[in-house]
């Protein structure tokens, strides 16, 4: 691989000559409000996007097509086609730079699938910066931000990484000023995933009947705890205006969440669409203790501890 890879902008200066690995983190939501339904069909959404250090893996190699392999989490159950996130996004900025998609690309994921932590996009995000770096288009993260937006709301967070506002559907993102800090979680894997447009038709079928709070709106709460840099604070801001509606259509989350606050999590709650559960903690120590509590529960599949925020998509 030529080296460096980046410039001080972060653009790549020439073409990789060998692989090129990138990792890429999953995302929480800490505040997730869902607005009506737009006339594009998507929903009106008002979130602060939060990277944690769970990661997917892509490595890129030249080639003379286009092909995807993996292992890890989803193997044999994930569509290696054109369907698949990764393709779409290599085919993506070819087209944007005019440069044929050809790569050998080889996914290695732990990011579990339909989890509510924004896997498929993440590595779209990933499989962006990775062809960006093989191919030598040197595109800004902007650029490829931009072309992230047309692939899922979720994907240019994850070009970005940190802490961001999302706005529109989502793919519109706007960094929170990092504040140095570094918060700890655990994350509750669960068995089995939860499709996104289902949780989304019935968050509007509990509000429509009137079984549902109505949309949360503005993250202030959420940015002035942050601010503060205190755990404690930052329990009583988070919040998610899909976890009703996850919670019915997968009823054992309310086992999954009481488990967490047995173990003396600060808080928990559904990451985004779920089934994922996530809780906050006051530091690495007490995340330990509260993942082994919940692991012995044996209400998740697993749980993880992780810390955030981290980078988006970045060359490793």
């Amino acid at each position: 691989m030529t080296e460096p890879l980046w410039g001080e902008d972060e653009r790549p200066r020439l073409a990789a000559f060998g692989p090129v690995k990138v990792r890429v983190p999953a995302k929480i939501n800490l505040h997730l409000g869902v607005g009506p339904v737009r006339a594009d069909g998507y929903h009106e959404l008002a979130t602060v996007y939060h990277a944690i250090s769970i990661y997917d893996e892509l490595t890129a190699r030249a080639a003379d097509t286009l092909v995807l392999t993996m292992d890890g989490e989803g193997a044999g159950e994930l569509a290696l086609d054109d369907t698949n996130l990764v393709i779409r996004a290599a085919r993506a900025l070819a087209e944007a730079t005019g440069l044929p998609a050809h790569a050998r690309l080889h996914l290695r994921k732990q990011i579990p699938l339909a989890g509510g932590l924004a896997g498929g996009s993440a590595d779209a995000a990933a499989a962006l910066v990775a062809c960006d770096a093989l191919w030598g288009t040197g595109l800004a993260r902007e650029e490829l931000a931009h072309i992230a937006a047309a692939l899922g709301s979720d994907v240019p967070f994850l070009v970005l990484g940190g802490t961001a506002l999302g706005s529109g559907r989502g793919e519109t993102v706007t960094p929170v000023l990092a504040s140095g800090h570094q918060w700890h979680w655990v994350v509750a894997v669960a068995d089995g995933g939860l499709s996104t447009p289902a949780v989304y038709r019935r968050l509007d079928e509990l509000r429509e009947n009137g079984e549902a709070p109505e949309p949360i709106g503005a993250p202030d709460e959420i940015l002035a705890a942050l601010r503060q840099r205190d755990p404690n604070v930052l329990a009583k801001a988070l919040v998610n205006d899909m976890a009703p509606a996850a919670v019915s259509l997968r009823p054992a989350l309310r086992d999954v969440l009481a488990a967490g606050d047995a173990a003396g999590a600060l808080a928990g709650l559904v990451s985004g669409s779920g089934p994922t559960c996530v809780f906050l903690a006051r530091d690495a120590a007490h995340a330990g203790a509260v993942a082994a509590a919940l692991d012995a529960s044996g209400t998740c599949r697993e749980a993880r501890v992780a810390h955030g925020p981290v980078a988006g998509a970045r060359l490793i």
